[in-house]
């Protein structure tokens, strides 16, 4: 079966899981106003408009109505996280060989988004708990290989979704899950550069077939 018709399964089921979770969250907020504080929604302005003169050397929490606010942000922050990194996992069970899927590693991506939307939020503001991070991690060594090269950019995508939750910008962690997922399944879709003897790519390239014959 070619993949441009086993494209129109995924194709749909992504689609709509992406407006599922749209329409529930501004059902939410239009039903309940009250949520509003309480959903990692937005930030952009805020960090637009954040200066130096703005930067809080040092934020404590105290047992408050803000801590609740902050700890309902939290969680709603790391299920969100989670909730957009479930298309790219299926992404890469979409695009792997079945034999080649590396079920460690298809958990660490579900839980990345997890750990980086909670250090976002620890550190946010807080100049000295971000040198503080920096010093525990520099500490840490990390031994861990990528089976294949096109993993990393799976990390990548799960840090920068965690770190848009952390950091109440659930919005851009949307755009860049979606800009991954059906930019990966169009190139898959397509086998970008699978096959170069096409006559755009011959042109491009300034070569013929006989070259890949030498």
């Amino acid at each position: 079966m070619r993949k441009s018709v086993r494209v129109s399964a995924p194709l749909t089921v992504i689609t709509g899981y992406y407006s599922l979770l749209v329409g529930i969250s501004w059902s939410l907020l239009a039903l309940f106003p009250d949520l509003h504080p309480y959903m990692p929604i937005g930030g952009v302005a805020e960090m637009l408009g954040d200066g130096p003169e703005e930067f809080e050397i040092v934020r404590s929490i105290g047992g408050s109505v803000q801590e609740q606010v902050y700890i309902l942000k939290l969680a709603i922050a790391v299920t969100g996280g989670m909730l957009l990194m479930a298309p790219v996992s299926w992404m890469y069970f979409i695009t792997t060989p079945i034999r080649k899927v590396d079920r460690s590693f298809a958990q660490t991506m579900m839980i990345l988004p997890v750990i980086v939307a909670g250090i976002a939020m620890i550190v946010q503001d807080s100049l000295a708990l971000a040198f503080s991070l920096a010093g525990v991690v520099a500490a840490v060594r990390f031994r861990f290989s990528l089976a294949e090269p096109a993993h990393t950019l799976y990390i990548f995508c799960a840090i920068a979704i965690g770190l848009g939750a952390g950091v109440s910008a659930l919005g851009i962690a949307t755009v860049i899950s979606m800009g991954f997922v059906y930019g990966t399944l169009i190139l898959w879709t397509l086998d970008y550069g699978a096959r170069l003897n096409s006559p755009f790519f011959s042109f491009l390239t300034s070569r013929d077939h006989q070259d890949d014959d030498l």
